[in-house]
């Protein structure tokens, strides 16, 4: 084989895996399409996913403002509000990363964040769906309208 041959073939194997590569796009953004349901409902549905729930009413009147916070997108007090929610503790429901974002629900008296929170799926401002936590993450309730 000469150096010409040599470089031909080198091309078209790369060529061949550039060709394979480019075709698995539509397969793997077909999968990630296909792991959220439509409309970005992955924690929504007619029942509390959770055991627990709350309504918006029996909100403290700090977690009823953060709501309309979020609902209006903003602006928030803390620097962390809006940051993502891990859901390291799996107490909310199986979401993508990046799916879930986590606001400090305002704790008089208290001089830091504090321990209450709201953790909002999917699209921020539709507030839904949204869960209460009041012991930093340790149990959730989800609001309901």
């Amino acid at each position: 084989m000469t150096s010409g041959t040599t470089s031909r073939f080198a091309q078209s194997q790369s060529y061949r895996l550039f060709a394979r590569t480019l075709s698995l796009i539509p397969i793997a953004a077909f999968g990630l399409l296909a792991a959220v349901p439509a409309g970005s409902a992955v924690a929504r549905s007619a029942t509390c996913a959770l055991s627990q729930s709350v309504a918006v009413a029996d909100l403290p009147r700090q977690g009823r403002e953060t709501l309309s916070l979020i609902a209006a997108g903003g602006p928030f007090p803390h620097n962390r509000d809006g940051i993502a929610f891990g859901n390291r503790e799996r107490i909310l429901p199986k979401a993508p990363r990046g799916y879930y974002r986590e606001y400090t629900v305002r704790t008089p008296g208290v001089k830091n964040r504090g321990a209450r929170r709201i953790v909002c799926g999917g699209d921020q401002r539709a507030t839904e769906p949204c869960y209460y936590s009041d012991d930093h993450y340790q149990s959730f309730k989800c609001i309901t309208r």
